[in-house]
């Protein structure tokens, strides 16, 4: 886990020292050892200061920050035949080699032919970035789990794990890197081409029991996936429906599965979480919070998620904590029920829309917010989590469970435009895994609403007789002022 940085001076002047800038915005993402490349040498350090007196110069160049989460974690950039490249992220399962290593030996000798095959063939959560002579090229997984970013002004094209690092650079309009598609970065700009990206599958007809087992057999697969290289792990715990289905999938890896909720004081689905740990005869880690505590944190969640949302700031807090707690456990990985949701109907306002348009937009609207999810959801709940040297993993975001899922009908996610539940299918895998019924058929509610984040939120923001909307927006100024952060 850590940070990638890439740029090309458009000038053809040294970018060492923009890299190394871009490093120095990033230490919070790692800080256990950095490093710096041009596209024929590489070298490490234990600090930026030291990379930044050495005595290499390139308009092309890599960087990295390295926050070690596993053994097999190393420093980085590394040098391959003829190029050199930094990776951020994992591979599922996990690899035998580093996952950068593994990248380097799938590149050959011809990163430029074969780069695309990384994308194509390796399933993972992962960003990366390769320097050849004149240029970088860029690549991102297929669902954007990890979050990366590009951009440009009339000096510098560059990308980078946040956009503060571009911001840096005085690079304006930041967007963020497209999913499952390689770019190739040079003086003249970007040149994006799609390599493996999420597509709608056609519907196949089955029946609820067969399409329930195949589904629990995909998502055991999954989460099997995500655990093999672990001996603990932390499931962010809600009591809810997709949580512990991820839960329970963990403990019948035969991992050690600790359950971390959070909320404010006196929530009731404080009292929920811990019946349904019980339940699931799993030890639950509970920490309660108070407006104040809220109050405290929001500026550095904010400078975490780089967005003034009221939305994604409210979800985050929660998040963020959770994070927090199970770092302090020892739990270096945290499973969270991202992606539920949206594949299985999760949402109120797919009712809406299921009343409004009918089965085919419902279903094309599901499937374009699973395309969405990385700007919307994946790359906040990163962001907040990498602060506390916690690695995300999801096991819903899964190419097998996500094109299988796709392709089920709506009417085994939704069954009307009356349906209080949703999410049939994950039911009936929740009940085949002899998870509770009362735990299994709860109520969707919103995490920033379980937690009372978003009602201190608005009591915080009615003390200052502002809106809720007006206070995120002066606490994010406080943060990132105008003038150093392009709006």
């Amino acid at each position: 886990m850590g940070a990638i940085v890439a740029a090309v001076n458009r000038k053809g002047e040294n970018a060492v020292p923009t890299a190394v800038a871009m490093l120095k915005e990033l230490t919070h993402r790692g800080f256990d050892a950095h490093g710096v490349a041009t596209p024929n040498s590489a070298i490490t350090a234990k600090s930026i200061e030291e990379i930044a007196v050495k005595n290499i110069s390139s308009s092309v160049v890599l960087g990295h920050n390295l926050s070690r989460i596993l053994p097999r974690d190393q420093s980085q950039p590394v040098q391959g035949d003829g190029f050199t490249l930094v990776f951020e992220g994992r591979l599922f399962p996990a690899p035998n080699l580093s996952e950068v290593n593994e990248i380097g030996e799938k590149l050959g000798s011809n990163p430029q032919r074969n780069v695309s095959q990384v994308i194509k063939k390796l399933e993972g959560a992962y960003a990366f970035a390769i320097a050849v002579p004149n240029k970088i090229i860029a690549g991102r997984d297929m669902f954007g789990t990890n979050p990366f970013y590009y951009g440009e002004n009339n000096r510098t094209c560059a990308v980078a794990s946040e956009r503060k690092a571009l911001w840096t650079l005085g690079i304006r309009n930041v967007k963020s890197f497209p999913p499952g598609q390689i770019a190739v970065v040079n003086a003249q700009g970007f040149s994006f081409k799609p390599i493996k990206t999420i597509a709608q599958p056609p519907q196949e007809e089955v029946d609820m029991e067969t399409a329930a087992q195949r589904l629990q057999n995909l998502l055991l697969e999954s989460t099997r996936k995500r655990v093999s290289d672990l001996e603990k792990v932390a499931v962010a715990f809600s009591g809810g429906l997709d949580s512990s289905v991820i839960a329970v999938l963990a403990k019948n890896c035969g991992i050690n599965v600790q359950l971390v909720s959070v909320g404010l004081e006196n929530q009731p689905e404080v009292e929920f979480a811990k019946t349904a740990a019980e339940a699931l005869g799993l030890p639950l880690h509970l920490q309660t919070y108070t407006m104040s505590d809220v109050e405290q944190v929001l500026p550095k969640v904010l400078w975490l998620i780089e967005e003034p949302n009221t939305v994604k700031a409210s979800i985050a807090i929660p998040f963020y904590w959770t994070a927090e707690n199970a770092s302090k456990l020892g739990c270096n990985v945290l499973l969270a029920g991202q992606g539920g949701d949206e594949l299985f109907g999760g949402y109120q306002r797919y009712l809406r829309d299921y009343a409004q348009f009918g089965v085919e937009a419902v279903q094309n609207i599901m499937y374009r917010d699973v395309a969405k999810s990385y700007e919307t959801n994946f790359q906040r709940d990163n962001q907040v989590c990498s602060f506390h040297k916690v690695e995300l993993r999801l096991p819903f975001v899964d190419r097998d469970v996500v094109h299988f899922s796709l392709g089920l009908p709506l009417s085994l996610k939704i069954e009307s435009a009356e349906d209080r539940l949703r999410k049939k299918v994950l039911r009936e895998v929740a009940q085949n895994l002899s998870i509770p019924l009362f735990i299994a058929n709860k109520t969707k509610k919103a995490v920033q609403y379980t937690t009372g984040v978003n009602k201190a939120l608005q009591r915080l923001a009615k003390r200052k007789g502002l809106t809720l909307r007006e206070y995120i927006e002066k606490n994010f100024k406080k943060v990132y002022p105008p003038l150093e952060v392009p709006r």
